[in-house]
């Protein structure tokens, strides 16, 4: 495991390129909870981008048009209509996005209630319902439909079509706050979801939102939860420093992995499944191996690190969300000291930072080179990832390990040193 530098200065570190934000218009009522952005996404095929902006409402938005009205900003340009969202360039100036009400691909939804979660779920024909005595569904999903899931405040998760903004399903089971969504990215439309209720829940919408399996075991709120890129293993965090492997083939718990000491909020796999980040109010991201449960790294986000009596109680170092970038090199993290972090994997120090009040969620962008995060007045602030170009030797191990186990790669008859770098015990 590797250490905690001796010391950072953030002073030195480079920032980070600020892009552009999403302001959510202001309201009388703005300053009363229920603003808050908990939860931003991106389309599997990088088409769209939605975040909740506080109030019952989340907002769909064509991503390429984001892009391109960002480009704009930079340009010191701006372009009037009758628009909901403001994007402010880099030369401080705010851009009024000319968009009318009911545009082609573009959507504001009323879900009805606060949103905790979103999740977007693409669909693959060959991917059949595990339910395989029905013949009969109200539904069918092709290849070329796109679902918006939103995880609601009184228990329920409503499924959208992203194209025509329309209610599709639903669900209704959990008996508290859906806290976070996350779809198999099998294609096969396996919905998984956190509640407050302490239980996950597995929901098969190709079988009409059917309810497959609740997973039990968590003492405590559950967080978050996030899929394998395989599908084959779950990710849930919550609160009481939890952290659970389940086999979502069996629908059995594999292993609890035991590292932090407060509440763990947010995790992702990197793209290849080899790696395991979770953030944690213990100041701390965990970098883990998930076919062994050990841990390969720490990122703090205090120096000194925290003694576990502090880490596990109040403190201005909480992280609050933790993203893995596509390219398997880097992640992104959000914590209360104001300050978005991008982090090399092979590094302890973080490689750029950049400031963000009041931040709760942090998301990649598909292609791994936006990193957009909410905030708790409802807007969405956006980020150029740090990106460099992949040596081929990453290239092969992530090729490498997207098939093969850590158990497997161990076995290898390969020099040591290599089967280490596969193994991620050098990064």
């Amino acid at each position: 495991m590797a250490s905690f530098p001796e010391s950072v200065n953030e002073n030195e570190i480079g920032k980070a390129k600020f892009i552009g934000e999403l302001l959510v218009p202001a309201a009388p009522f703005d300053q009363k909870s229920g603003r808050e952005a908990w939860t931003v996404a991106f389309a599997p095929d990088g088409s769209y981008f939605a975040w909740s902006q506080g109030h019952r409402i989340v907002r769909l938005v064509p991503w390429s048009k984001c892009l391109k009205n960002f480009s704009m900003c930079h340009n010191g340009e701006s372009t009037n209509g009758g628009g909901t969202r403001r994007l402010s360039g880099q030369n401080g100036s705010d851009c009024q996005v000319g968009l009318t009400a009911g545009e082609p691909g573009e959507h504001t939804i009323d879900c009805g209630d606060i949103v905790w979660g979103l999740a977007f779920g693409s669909s693959v024909p060959e991917k059949q319902s595990r339910c395989v005595n029905v013949e009969w569904h109200r539904f069918k999903f092709g290849q070329d439909q796109l679902l918006l899931a939103t995880g609601l405040n009184n228990g329920r998760i409503k499924i959208w079509d992203v194209y025509t903004g329309k209610l599709l399903l639903n669900l209704m089971d959990h008996t508290d706050i859906v806290r976070d969504l996350t779809f198999a990215p099998d294609g096969s439309l396996m919905l998984v979801s956190a509640s407050r209720d302490k239980t996950l829940r597995v929901w098969d919408l190709k079988d009409d939102g059917n309810m497959v399996k609740v997973l039990r075991g968590h003492q405590n709120w559950v967080y978050c939860s996030s899929f394998s890129p395989n599908s084959s293993i779950l990710c849930s965090v919550g609160a009481g420093k939890a952290v659970f492997l389940w086999n979502m083939d069996k629908y059995s718990l594999i292993r609890r992995l035991d590292g932090h000491h407060n509440d763990v909020v947010s995790c992702e796999f990197s793209a290849d499944g080899a790696l395991l980040a979770t953030a944690s109010y213990d100041t701390r991201v965990i970098m883990w191996d998930p076919y062994k449960g050990t841990v390969l790294l720490e990122l703090g986000h205090l120096f000194p690190p925290p003694s576990p009596i502090f880490a596990g109680g109040a403190n201005d170092r909480w992280v609050r969300s933790v993203s893995f970038c596509h390219d398997g090199r880097h992640i992104a993290s959000i914590a209360d000291d104001r300050l978005v972090r991008f982090w090399k994997i092979e590094d302890k120090a973080p490689q750029t930072i950049a400031p963000l009040t009041h931040g709760l969620c942090c998301a990649f962008s598909t292609d791994g080179t936006v990193l957009a995060a909410g905030s708790r007045n409802g807007s969405v602030h956006f980020w150029e990832c740090p990106l460099s170009i992949a040596n081929l030797q990453h290239l092969c191990r992530m090729a490498l390990r997207r098939v093969m186990s850590t158990q497997q790669v161990e076995a290898l008859f390969i020099p040591t040193p290599l089967r280490d770098y596969l193994a991620y015990k050098v990064i």
